[in-house]
């Protein structure tokens, strides 16, 4: 249901309906901000709610609907109205699944689950791009908004599969068994962040990972596009595909080694990955080089993906505040993404693709060395069930 809607929505607006790329960048920055403006509260949310399974279910079906609409009437009043939707929509899905994941499984088997869940959203992710560049090539571009459609649909049947019966929602919110949540006020989620240096550190460096690298998949789609016309959704598609199955094994190398290698070592090369990615993006040309760089994007996002919701599980245990810190965290990080598109339109037009990637190249630098410098390894030994 998200694979790819932001970029393939790039590929639709500039072939089919002529947009420019800061036109783009600012409608996908829209849902951006979105999501950054919903995403504590939901986290807040899904702490209080032991409806998390209708939250997912209603936020699916929210994103089908607005993903339909952006075919039907793609003017920008309309485009930006669903994004600010979808922005909206997509803020319940990281702390609920998380939170689903956790209360399901409890803390020991967490790092084991979220691994897993993440190889299996990355392998959902390369059939929906499939499906989207296929039918985008041999019907119509429009065509990948109802794969979107159709998935937020499975997406919702799937959901009422879970029995809410079966999840702790304490241990959901990062309590350990056995521990109620303190009385009184309770800090917010943003309060944590301050009040803790290693969570700081943590969302600096990744803010600063997302500003460089949430624009780089949607324009280097764009610059394929416009190179080859005709081919856009079908590059588009190979793009995605190339990074989801990449991410595939990088989140069950989470999955299975982030408890004993620790969670700094794997991240770093996350870390690593992104700057080079926009170097070489900077110098090829040939699309099925390009491609191929694509592996690098399944690196860094296949373990930003699963070892995110476990750094901040660290850092919050036993708190009770384990889903609005994850929000907050998000949404201070998601800053870096909501502006990332617009920042990248904006170098295109003044300086070209080539100065946008080796901009976004010298922002990933800097979160590599902020990560690399200042953050601390967070695992600690599980408590026993």
């Amino acid at each position: 249901m998200q694979s790819g809607l932001g970029p393939f929505l790039a590929i639709f607006l500039i072939t089919s309906e002529h947009w420019n790329a800061a036109d783009i960048g600012v409608v996908m920055t829209v849902s951006g901000i979105a999501t950054l403006v919903a995403q504590t509260p939901a986290g807040a949310f899904i702490d209080a709610t032991h409806f998390k399974r209708l939250a997912v279910i209603g936020a699916a079906l929210v994103i089908s609907v607005a993903a339909f609409v952006v075919t039907v009437a793609p003017r920008f009043g309309v485009v930006a109205g669903a994004q600010v939707l979808l922005g909206g929509a997509a803020s319940i899905f990281p702390p609920a699944t998380a939170a689903i994941a956790l209360g399901l499984v409890g803390r020991r088997r967490f790092t084991h689950r979220m691994g897993r869940m993440q190889g299996f959203n990355h392998a959902g992710n390369v059939v929906a791009a499939v499906l989207a560049g296929t039918l985008g090539y041999f019907v119509t571009t429009a065509a990948v908004f109802w794969v979107v459609s159709g998935c937020g649909l499975l997406a919702i049947a799937s959901a009422f599969w879970i029995d809410p019966r079966t999840i702790d929602h304490d241990i959901a919110r990062g309590l350990e068994r056995g521990e109620t949540a303190a009385t009184g006020e309770q800090p917010s989620g943003f309060r944590t962040l301050l009040t803790s240096r290693p969570l700081l550190i943590f969302v600096a460096a990744i803010t600063l990972w997302q500003l460089a690298n949430a624009a780089m998949l949607p324009i280097v789609g764009q610059k394929l596009a416009l190179n080859n016309t005709g081919e856009g959704t079908l590059f588009m598609a190979a793009l995605i595909v190339t990074a989801q199955a990449m991410m595939v094994p990088m989140s069950i190398l989470v999955g299975h080694r982030a408890d004993r290698w620790g969670r700094k070592a794997i991240f770093l090369l996350g870390f690593a990955a992104l700057p080079i990615r926009g170097m070489l993006f900077s110098l090829v040309q040939e699309p099925y080089v390009v491609v191929a760089i694509q592996i690098l994007d399944g690196v860094g996002a296949g373990i930003f993906g699963a070892l995110f919701p476990l750094v901040i599980a660290d850092l919050t245990r036993g708190t009770g505040r384990y889903n609005v810190t994850l929000g907050a965290a998000t949404t201070v990080q998601g800053i870096g993404a909501a502006f990332s598109t617009t920042l990248a339109g904006f170098i295109i037009v003044s300086g070209g693709y080539t100065m946008a990637f080796l901009a976004l190249a010298g922002i990933a630098l800097a979160a590599l060395l902020v990560f690399l410098v200042f953050m601390p390894e967070t695992l600690r030994p599980a408590p026993k069930r």
